[in-house]
């Protein structure tokens, strides 16, 4: 994979884009007033694993209130970003920049009003009238954040396209790519580079087919902004994670994205291990044991649920790993390639090990296999 060449962006202590891993991110659920509660949920994802956590300020209270967040979790011990979230008031995106490391601002709702699903008609005069009036009033917060070292974030939303963007480009990728293209022109005119950008939609190939088309329309203006990818609103459990897991990774594996969020209807650090997962998988992050194993067939020569379970109980602790379990000869060691170690029936009641392609040890008894198989691995780290 070769991942598309981004800038960095400083966000606290991290960086986004350029030579920086994907970053891992989620969003508090309580309200931004409920200092006690927002403080726990950040500490929750920062435990989990989250380099940086958004909360929503839905007016200028709440944007004050992110001063008194940041300094009880900077108490706390903790130094993960925040990132305000920020909808219909650039008031509340100027006083929030004052004290986050970073602000959210959606293009649907920043300056034009709340969609109201009215088609407009506009002269091309109009039109740039139009965008006149957004860089006006964009440019004094661009000039809050360059005082405060405050990153942006640029998130166009599929459901908050502003009646304006329709009623010339209509419900369409290419209007999703212009909303969020009208504030990078101004952001680069102004020398503003600190920037990430998103595009989110709950349908996962409106979101694949904006965000290759926005990659495109960066590159023909000569923008490198770091990309934030997620499926917005994807719901929970197996679906949720399902949902993100074609969206996020079908662009990660073409070599976009540089911070993901895996939105799911649940407690907010339960998004981190399935972001993280979903990295491994795509061999850009790796934060765990990864296991490869077959499904099983009328071939295994063993308990293959059993044999994995105690597989990863004996190796779960080393991170970075592949450990292979095959359950016969044919899926193992060519199917298996990619592992580390692996452990391969050989014959009933009989267990091949293997380092990479070598088989290190053959016909081991399946009641000393595992132990065997773990005392090789920690003779060689």
């Amino acid at each position: 994979m070769i991942r598309r060449k981004t800038h960095e962006v400083r966000v606290g202590n991290i960086g986004i884009g350029g030579d920086n891993p994907v970053r891992v991110q989620s969003m508090c659920t309580t309200s931004t007033m409920d200092t006690e509660g927002c403080v726990r949920q950040i500490l929750a994802i920062a435990k989990a694993g989250g380099e940086l956590v958004r909360l929503t300020t839905q007016g200028v209270r709440e944007a004050e209130n992110m001063k008194e967040i940041r300094r009880r979790v900077r108490e706390a011990g903790c130094n993960v970003p925040l990132v305000a979230d920020v909808h219909f008031n650039p008031r509340v995106a100027e006083v929030a920049a004052q004290y986050c490391e970073k602000v959210r601002i959606n293009p649907g709702n920043y300056v034009d009003a709340a969609r109201q699903f009215k088609h407009l008609e506009y002269t091309d005069e109009e039109y740039q009238a139009e965008l006149q009036r957004i860089e006006d009033r964009l440019v004094p917060f661009l000039n809050i954040c360059r005082e405060h070292k405050t990153a942006v974030r640029i998130g166009v939303n599929h459901g908050s396209l502003s009646d304006r963007i329709m009623s010339r480009y209509g419900d369409t990728p290419e209007g999703i790519v212009e909303s969020c293209m009208e504030f990078l022109r101004i952001c680069m005119k102004h020398n503003f580079l600190d920037v990430v950008v998103s595009i989110k939609a709950s349908n996962t190939v409106v979101m694949v087919e904006s965000v290759r088309l926005l990659v495109k329309a960066m590159e023909a203006e000569g923008m490198t902004f770091p990309l934030h990818l997620g499926v917005t609103e994807a719901g929970e459990g197996e679906d949720g994670r399902i949902k993100s897991a074609v969206g996020i990774g079908a662009l990660i594996v073409d070599g976009i994205g540089d911070t993901i969020r895996v939105s799911l209807s649940e407690a907010p650090e339960n998004e981190i291990p399935v972001a993280y997962t979903l990295l491994q998988a795509a061999r850009l992050r790796f934060t765990k044991t990864e296991y490869i194993s077959c499904p099983g067939c009328g071939r295994t020569l063993f308990d293959l649920q059993g044999t994995i379970a105690r597989v990863k109980a004996a190796t779960s602790h080393l991170t970075g790993l592949k450990i292979a379990v095959m359950g016969c000869i044919v899926n193992g060691p060519g199917e298996m390639a990619d592992a580390d170690y692996g452990y391969v029936g050989a014959a009933r009641g009989k267990v091949s090990l293997y380092k990479g392609k070598q088989c290190i040890e053959m016909n081991i008894p399946e009641e000393q296999a595992v132990n065997r198989l773990l005392e090789i691995i920690n003779r060689d780290l």
